[in-house]
């Protein structure tokens, strides 16, 4: 299992976090956002309001379902939990890493909820969000890296060293 799939809610670091690790184990890079973005020709928000949120999660189920990459960090979007095929696809491949972040931070960080391109539904907030989600993330994850508070290479030191215990 050569890839190293990151998850969580966003804005807690999957995709900052993702490019070092890469840097750091070795690994190429791929965000599957940008992803979306590139093969939809359009930013992740304009997906959302112009086509409709469903559209958004056929497309992201689309790309993470036949994502074929080894040897490589994948960032997800906050969303891919909501896919089990896709999920299972990304596990056969590689180890799911769950970066855990409170609900406080989130909030913090997420200042941009509304351009972001963010899988909620109208009225959602971003703490029921949080509810819904963490499930999901604690049912896929192979690793758990609690990173409130950590700087980045912090939080990379933290998944190789448990990566590195898994063997």
């Amino acid at each position: 299992m050569s890839n190293i799939v990151l998850i969580g809610m966003p804005a807690c670091g999957k995709s900052v976090t993702g490019v070092v690790l890469a840097k750091t184990l070795q690994k190429g890079f791929i965000d599957t956002d940008l992803l979306i973005q590139e093969k939809e020709h359009c930013a992740l928000q304009k997906i959302i309001d112009e086509k409709g949120i469903g559209h958004f999660k056929e497309a992201e189920e689309r790309i993470l379902s036949e994502l074929a990459v080894t040897d490589t960090v994948v960032s997800t979007g906050g969303s891919a939990v909501y896919y089990p095929k896709a999920m299972q696809h990304l596990k056969k491949k590689g180890t799911v890493v769950y970066l855990k972040v409170s609900l406080e931070t989130v909030e913090k960080r997420l200042d941009n909820i509304r351009t972001r391109g963010v899988a909620m539904q109208k009225g959602d907030t971003i703490a029921e969000l949080y509810r819904r989600r963490i499930p999901l993330y604690e049912s896929y994850a192979d690793v758990v890296i609690e990173a409130d508070g950590l700087e980045v290479e912090e939080t990379v030191e933290r998944i190789a060293a448990a990566l590195a215990e898994l063997g």
